[in-house]
């Protein structure tokens, strides 16, 4: 059973589970808040007189005793009739402020930890993420980017994939090994409707080419890898990108290396709509079977909604290869 409650942060808490017909929680592997999206009727019987909602209010969301959404109100929409929209993103949607940072031979979960202090963020579960960063010097960058372009460094060095997100009001980092789902999703198990996407539009790679400025001799060395068989059948396809100043050679090559073996394929994601299980989230490791397509393997979560209506609980995902 569903329990939302709404903290006015001023010593009152609200239980609205019952005026809420409707809600829509979402999760992003990437790039986003956690968002719950819900509608209020007002006016209704079981509502007291004073029950008020304003920006910043905090949400709970929670289901069988099990901790779900922390989050706080960003929108608030009203009119005539009986119902009130609501948007409410977790902490994380505190990261998209800029800021200016440099960090010299830290790690990734050192990063997340040292920017959640300075902006007086809780901080949970932080793996040890083991690959330290030589250094990042990051201008006027987005918060939740230099994140991310830590994460992406790690993966890249260490070969280790991890996620980043907000655990019930605490920023936390977690192996993806460590976030599978003990139950599978596809043929007779949940699933009702399926799509299936391949593409080379988006993040696939067959040229890379990495450059690093040369001080002793003034000049910039360049250092390319390609598949000339994957060029001949989808055209050059080329990611370009620096090397940090203190790399050597040989760990450049390494770096082109994990690069073409991580952007050297075409992309394959698939959508899924089925009944809704709350134990699934965006950053989860899903096993999925469905015959009519061969597949019977793991899938890592990008994108994951959950709707409640009434009675009906749905879940619509969005899988990629890792």
């Amino acid at each position: 059973m569903l329990e939302i409650l709404i903290d006015n942060r001023n010593g009152k808490v609200w239980n609205i589970t019952s005026l809420v017909p409707s809600l829509t929680y979402k999760t992003k592997r990437s790039g986003a808040a956690s968002s719950l999206d819900l509608t209020v009727i007002k006016g209704s019987q079981y509502q007291s007189a004073s029950f008020e909602v304003n920006s910043g209010d905090v949400i709970r969301l929670r289901h069988d005793d099990r901790n779900i959404f922390y989050g706080y109100v960003f929108e608030i929409n009203t009119g005539k009739d009986e119902s009130v929209s609501i948007k409410a993103y977790d902490q994380i949607r505190y990261l998209l402020a800029n800021d200016t940072y440099v960090f010299r031979d830290v790690t990734a979960s050192q990063i997340v930890k040292r920017i959640a202090d300075d902006f007086d963020m809780k901080t949970g579960l932080l793996a040890d993420t083991e690959y330290k960063i030589p250094s990042m010097i990051e201008d006027n960058k987005k918060l939740l980017d230099i994140i991310y372009k830590a994460l992406d460094l790690t993966l890249i060095h260490k070969g280790g994939n991890y996620m980043f997100f907000d655990d019930y009001g605490e920023l936390s980092v977690r192996n993806i090994q460590d976030m599978k789902v003990d139950f599978v999703i596809g043929d007779y198990s949940l699933m009702y409707d399926y799509g299936l996407k391949r593409s080379i539009d988006g993040d696939t790679y067959n040229r890379i080419k990495i450059y690093q400025d040369n001080k002793q001799t003034g000049k910039r060395d360049i250092h390319i890898l390609q598949d000339s068989a994957n060029i001949a059948k989808w055209g050059r396809l080329q990611l370009y990108q620096q090397a940090d100043e203190k790399m050597n050679t040989a760990q450049i090559n390494e770096q082109l290396n994990q690069l073409m073996a991580l952007k050297n394929r075409e992309q394959k994601s698939i959508s899924i709509d089925a009944i809704g299980d709350l134990r699934v989230r965006a950053g989860c490791f899903i096993p999925v079977v469905i015959k009519e397509l061969g597949i019977n393997q793991y899938f890592l979560v990008d994108d994951c909604s959950h709707k409640f209506d009434a009675d009906t609980h749905t879940m619509k995902l969005e899988l990629r290869v890792v």
